[in-house]
């Protein structure tokens, strides 16, 4: 998902906290950028949006499941990671 974000010097963001907080509220996303080279360092996001992108989709298939055995040594979060 392409998600258009403004940017901020950390040092804008720390100036305009609350206009930054404001805009989340509404639905924005914005990027903080550090040092010289603006090097892009955090994405502050909606916390709706952070929580539907944890979500995991298994393949295209809107009714998949699966099942991992109990000695399987792996995590099921680390099985579909890898």
């Amino acid at each position: 998902m392409l998600i258009h974000m403004d940017l901020l010097t950390v040092g804008e963001f720390k100036s305009k906290f609350s206009e930054v907080i404001t805009k989340i509220l509404h639905g924005e996303s914005i990027g903080i950028t550090y040092g010289k080279n603006k090097k892009k360092v955090a994405a502050l996001v909606p916390y709706k949006r952070y929580a539907q992108s944890n979500k995991i989709k298994l393949g295209i298939i809107k009714q998949a499941t699966y099942k991992i055995h109990e000695d399987f040594k792996m995590t099921a979060l680390e099985y579909l990671q890898s």
